[in-house]
């Protein structure tokens, strides 16, 4: 017999899970990722085929992840280890939990350097606002940031100790208090930001590099690099939205509605990223087709000194970043709160949460020595496409490039192959027979394979 709750809670009503997974889906990776990608591969024909990615790939194993939550209700590896027994699969499906789980603490550990990154530009703005020095040379402040540990360490620990409140609190105390404020909080920050670059008078310029795509720009580099972003944005493969999706009530709620609101919201965000960041790099004469990702640490600030009001703008700016990667780091730390949780008892929610958070600023230690002290620590130059890594970049590689594309074709292979069609159809019963036969023939063959190929891509 089906669950019908989970023990860690369940989300008060459908706008508090579409809020949760778009936060999940929301963060640096739109605000910081998506922008310099778009300006290193073309503009609008990145866009373009980001956008089919979205549709073609993203979409289909966001709902799958979402479905295999919702019908397990409990943390991704005790749901595939369930779900594995019930219909007589192979219990190396778990393997897909624990990728997730450990892909997520990996990438944890990195994205709360890159998240301090974002409070310490945050506090230098508000100093500046209340009279302190500015900024300056903003590729000489973000060098010396990134030369620091202890500053880096220090901010490191403030972004990990804001995440880890959250997830100890809990589904109804923790996440919804967050994303309720949060998310209203960074659509609010955006659409001003976004207001703001149409007094520039470049929106127009900014709209056209956007959304009007040079067909002869589109290569297999362009076509792989927005693949790779399509399955970040979505925070696929990681079981975040396995996770928030055990969360899920069943009762009027349609998945693929809700999960086509998540990726609506997500790359909404991005493209109204790009709306707010690219007007700015044009009116202040800055190169949009090779910002890479010092766009937002080096290039933007510059802009933000020249103009009126910077020191607001930029303060908002990197609020809004703050924000975002925030509510990212809440759903990288939640699942493998809910498995110790799970092994060991609700009344340690709280211990779970702070020793896995614990374990992943321990790693994240790494990435902070690797940015100054161990820089030259780094993978022979000579081995494969690894050769060449610091630390932090050889730990982003294979969380990001090699363990989320391996989990999300394992849960496309799962739902497509291994799970019951009548579990799919149960937890699909509102989609009409047409298109829940394209799901899953997307689900079987079209979404592996293209992912299969992003992975092959990224180990040759």
């Amino acid at each position: 017999m089906e669950k019908t709750t989970s023990i860690h809670g369940m989300w008060s009503s459908r706008l508090m899970f579409v809020l949760a997974a778009a936060g999940s889906a929301v963060g640096l990776g739109n605000i910081w990722r998506f922008p310099y990608l778009t300006s290193d591969n073309g503009g609008g024909a990145f866009v373009l085929v980001y956008l089919a990615c979205i549709a073609v790939v993203g979409l289909p194993i966001l709902i799958a992840e979402v479905l295999i939550g919702r019908e397990g209700r409990m943390s991704p590896i005790n749901t595939l280890r369930k779900m594995a027994r019930e219909h007589g699969a192979s219990r190396g499906w778990v393997s897909i939990g624990w990728l997730g789980i450990v892909a997520g603490v990996l990438i944890l550990s990195f994205y709360s350097v890159v998240g301090g990154w974002t409070l310490h530009y945050t506090w230098l703005y508000i100093k500046e606002l209340f009279g302190g020095a500015p900024l300056g040379d903003p590729g000489l402040a973000f060098r010396s940031l990134l030369g620091n540990p202890l500053e880096l360490t220090f901010w490191h620990a403030v972004f990990m100790l804001l995440t880890t409140g959250v997830v100890a609190l809990g589904v109804e105390k923790g996440l919804e208090r967050a994303v309720r404020f949060l998310m209203p909080a960074l659509f609010v920050l955006l659409l001003l930001l976004v207001g703001y670059g149409f007094t520039t008078g470049r929106m127009g310029e900014a709209a056209a590099f956007l959304f009007k795509p040079d067909f002869s720009r589109i290569s297999g580099g362009v076509f792989l690099s927005a693949m790779g972003q399509a399955f970040f944005t979505l925070s696929l493969g990681m079981a975040t939205m396995m996770t928030y999706g055990a969360y899920l009530p069943r009762e009027g709620i349609s998945i693929p509605r809700v999960t086509i609101a998540v990726a609506l919201t997500d790359t909404s965000v991005a493209l109204l990223a790009g709306l707010a960041i690219f007007p700015i790099v044009l009116a202040f004469g800055l190169d949009p087709a090779g910002g890479g990702p010092g766009l937002i640490f080096n290039s933007l600030p510059l802009a933000f000194e020249s103009m009126a009001f910077g020191t607001v703008y930029g303060l908002a700016f990197f609020g809004l970043l703050a924000i975002a990667a925030w509510t990212s780091s809440i759903s990288l730390l939640e699942p493998a709160t809910a498995f110790l949780t799970e092994k060991f008892g609700l009344k340690r929610r709280k211990l779970a949460a702070l020793l896995l958070a614990g374990l992943s600023w321990v790693v994240g230690l790494l990435s902070v020595l690797s940015l100054n002290l161990w820089n030259d620590v780094r993978v022979p130059a000579d081995v494969n496409v690894i050769g060449g890594k610091n630390i932090m970049d050889l730990v982003e590689f294979l969380a990001n490039d090699l363990m989320l594309p391996l989990g999300g074709l394992l849960i496309a292979l799962f739902a497509g192959w291994a799970l019951d069609r009548k579990i799919l159809r149960g937890q699909l019963s509102e989609m009409p027979e047409p298109l829940f036969i394209a799901l899953r023939w997307m689900l079987r063959v079209v979404a592996p394979l293209l992912v299969l190929v992003v992975l092959v891509r990224a180990v040759i």
